[in-house]
């Protein structure tokens, strides 16, 4: 199972986070019974749950009232938060619920230039901050989404200007901005603070790894939590759970372009490349700078050797630059390689099948082109006729027995 937290339409928030979860399955009372539980050690509380209409979409909304007795420390808060227990809260939501502390602490931290000992939840109010924090890692962990791979989408932030303690902001507020580094977030599309700061922090840490499309997926169940405010369009956060058909990985890609190499070069260069770690090489020919005839390189590796392998393609080449497109999203489909006996020209020759899959349905085969050179060398055999034996061979094995 996958999860996908799409906050593309009004942004995140802890209670639209909590909200969603409880959309899908989770226990409500139970829910309520721990954010009131925890936050009630921090400030007077009161949770209430319930399901609204937003433009038209049906949703989960958590109203969390919260009246702090004073502001804290990140560190006294941590420790008070450590000494609280509940029969239902294990180990791993409170490490879960700690980190997302320290994401906003840290925040706080380099927004206002001083230490994590120095930082207070004053801003939105520790009560608050604990109520949503356990809430959402609650839900979370309920769902047993911990134990799969989560994906994010872009999030909304709002815009205009909102008023804190230290004085008129613009939005998104600075600590949500912190917060959301290298997470793909666009303004608007209204005047409001559509992401807070716990939400951001919740996203963060729940987030395996954010996309700017969905993931392709078989969908099986669609939660909605509610925001507060009523406007011109749903304001809701949605989730989804489903089964995931096909693998997914991010590649990071190479380009530069050559013009003054030659062929024996380039052709070495090939081979080196492969063998230095590139997943694969791509040489197309293209016209360049000054209408000159020349090749593009485009080579496709793991985000972590984008380095190496750039370096590789420097050297070997004699390029002074090589583009990078790192992060993109690949869809994989399974691979399996079954060895297969086949009489070819009166003598038995074992050779390797790859096939591609898709859950259980095949949507490629391919016999192994070394082994099938080989066969040809041996026997005399053109390639393309003995490629095409071993395909009709595996399909005729299929046919006959469960070898997948």
């Amino acid at each position: 199972m996958i999860m996908v937290i799409d906050p593309q339409n009004a942004g995140i928030a802890g209670n639209m986070v909590i909200g969603a979860m409880i959309d899908l399955g989770v226990n409500q009372e139970e829910v309520q019974d721990i954010m009131e539980h925890y936050a009630s050690f921090f400030g007077e509380i009161e949770v209430d749950i319930k399901r609204i209409r937003k433009s038209e979409i049906t949703a989960t909304y958590v109203n969390v009232e919260c009246q702090d007795k004073e502001p804290i420390k990140y560190e006294e808060l941590l420790r008070r938060f450590s000494d609280i227990t509940h029969e239902k809260v294990t180990p791993g939501m409170i490490n879960l619920a700690r980190n997302v502390f320290k994401t906003m602490a840290e925040a706080e931290s380099t927004v206002h230039g001083t230490s994590l000992k120095n930082v207070h939840f004053h801003e939105i109010g520790a009560a608050d901050a604990v109520a949503d924090v356990i809430g959402a890692v609650y839900c979370f962990h309920q769902l047993q989404l911990h134990t799969q791979k989560t994906y994010g989408m872009p999030v909304a932030l709002g815009g205009g200007r909102i008023e804190s303690s230290h004085g008129s902001l613009s939005v998104p507020a600075p600590a949500t901005l912190e917060i959301l580094k290298g997470v793909p977030a666009f303004g608007g599309p209204v005047n409001f603070e559509l992401t807070t700061p716990t939400g951001a922090a919740l996203f963060k840490n729940m987030v395996d790894e954010f996309l700017n499309y969905y993931p392709m997926l078989i969908n099986e169940k669609i939660g909605y939590g509610a925001g507060k405010r009523d406007l011109s369009f749903p304001n809701t956060l949605r989730v989804l759970t489903g089964e995931a058909p096909m693998r997914t990985d991010k590649v990071a890609i190479l380009e530069t372009n050559l013009d003054n190499i030659s062929g024996e070069v380039l052709g070495h260069s090939f081979s080196n490349l492969l063998e230095a770690g590139a997943l694969d090489v791509t040489i197309i020919p293209t016209q360049n700078k000054k209408n000159r005839p020349g090749h593009l390189l485009r080579v496709i590796t793991r985000p972590d050797d984008s380095s190496i392998i750039s370096e590789a393609i420097i050297r070997e080449t004699g390029t002074l630059g090589v583009r990078i497109l790192p992060y993109v999203h690949r869809n994989i489909a399974e691979r399996k390689i079954i060895p297969i006996e086949m009489d070819i020209a009166g003598e038995m020759a074992q050779i390797n099948i790859k096939i591609g899959l898709i859950g259980e349905e095949i949507i490629s085969i391919a016999p192994e082109y070394e082994d099938a050179k080989i066969i040809s060398n041996k026997t005399g055999i053109p390639l393309k006729n003995v490629i095409k034996q071993a395909s009709e061979e595996f399909k005729r094995i299929l046919d006959e027995q469960a070898i997948i």
